[in-house]
């Protein structure tokens, strides 16, 4: 029975290359931009949401357990980034645009029926309490994934 040899191939060589250069990576170049702004968000979200899920979660639960929900999302594409390839790149994507979809349809909803919800989340009023960034940021992460796939094809 053969034994399979390492994959010293120029297809090998040259996937590797491609994997390390970095106008491929998605965390390279306005891309690391993207990888801090989603870590802190990441940060800012988990740790909101977990001290008001543990300490006032008869307040506004439904708020609360959105704003971990935002915080999932944010540390899911900010693994995505940090990771790249074409996969991670895919999975970014579905992540920003579902992200893009709970700014809007929060923002709406917390606009229309400001009752519904106790206190803010992330996503309240399309992200004003934290000016307006929550609604921009998936635009913008949507456009550099965009671009990223452009630069590989």
């Amino acid at each position: 029975m053969p034994e399979t040899a390492p994959n010293t191939t120029a297809a090998g060589a040259a996937k590797q290359r491609t994997d390390r250069d970095p106008a491929t990576r998605l965390g390279a170049g306005p891309g690391r931009l993207l990888v801090t702004v989603y870590g802190i968000f990441t940060v800012a979200a988990a740790s909101r949401s977990l001290y008001q899920l543990i300490a006032q979660f008869d307040r506004a639960p439904l708020a609360y357990l959105l704003s971990a929900v935002s915080a999932l999302v944010y540390g899911f594409i900010t693994f995505s980034l940090v990771r790249g390839g074409e996969g991670a790149r895919r999975a970014a994507v579905a992540c920003c645009a579902l992200e893009l979809a709970g700014v809007i349809g929060i923002g709406a909803w917390t606009v229309v029926d400001p009752a519904a919800f106790a206190d803010s989340t992330v996503w309240s009023y399309f992200g004003m309490d934290y000016l307006f960034i929550p609604v921009a940021l998936p635009v913008t992460g949507l456009m550099w994934l965009r671009r990223a796939r452009t630069a590989t094809a």
